[in-house]
């Protein structure tokens, strides 16, 4: 070995590189170890609707272990997601001391199903939590895995209605997906399923088409209008007169 000068001078650099490692880590303890790094403060970049700061202070106790350096950031993410209105939280490291929270909350668009504290977020998700301020919000309801179509079929249906100056406040999908539409006057809309010749929006655009003639058809208030015929579609009026009328294109 003593008579290979090149061996030695590698044996020599590996030397040097894990002591310069060796050094280097014990450098970093030290400095995690000095108090400047200490954890002061936790600060959330903008204002919150719903979430609370009891709420972000229950989530954070006990996870607040630790120093700068040394702090699970995805441990304080995951335990802030689990409040009931985080929909997503993103935990970032603040030099020296601080860390940085942003929360993105769950924005409600209708209530879902039929267990009250159920909600439909702006995405089609389901969550449960309570609004501090209650909200006058449409019901959805329906098989949850269609929740996102639900929403989708709710926004066109809003845009559908405005000639005739009804808005959806109801939408129901059976287990079948037939889907179900009540507006803010009271009447049920069966629209049924979308089949590849007609589609739940072609019914209901149709429906907005004949709807000053089932205004005028008759005296009797009607309660639901049946769009599922392919030619026409039937009336069911109020509960006094017990008849159903029939229309046809």
């Amino acid at each position: 070995m003593w008579n290979k000068p090149q061996l030695m001078t590698a044996v020599a650099d590996l030397l040097i590189a894990a002591a310069a490692a060796v050094l280097l880590v014990a450098g970093l303890v030290w400095l995690a170890r000095l108090p400047h790094f200490t954890l002061t403060q936790a600060v959330v970049t903008h204002e919150l609707v719903e979430v609370k700061r009891a709420d972000v202070e229950r989530a954070l106790s006990g996870q607040m272990r630790g120093n700068f350096f040394s702090v699970n950031v995805d441990a304080l993410r995951q335990s802030l997601e689990r409040i009931a209105w985080v929909r997503h939280a993103e935990v970032r490291r603040r030099w020296p001391s601080s860390l940085e929270i942003r929360l993105e909350e769950h924005q409600p668009v209708a209530n879902w199903g039929e267990e009250s504290g159920q909600l439909l977020n702006s995405h089609g998700e389901v969550f449960s939590a309570g609004m501090s301020v209650p909200r006058a919000l449409p019901q959805l309801s329906g098989p949850v895995g269609v929740a996102p179509d639900m929403l989708g079929y709710y926004r066109e249906a809003v845009d559908i209605l405005q000639p005739i100056g009804r808005q959806p406040r109801a939408l129901l999908v059976s287990p079948r997906l037939a889907v179900q539409l009540q507006l803010d006057d009271g009447m049920v809309v069966e629209l049924g399923r979308t089949q590849a010749k007609l589609s739940v929006q072609q019914r209901l655009r149709r429906f907005v088409d004949y709807y000053p003639s089932v205004s005028m058809l008759t005296k009797a208030r009607t309660t639901v209008v049946d769009m599922r015929y392919p030619n026409g579609f039937a009336l069911r009026l109020a509960a006094a007169t017990g008849t159903e009328s029939k229309g046809k294109q």
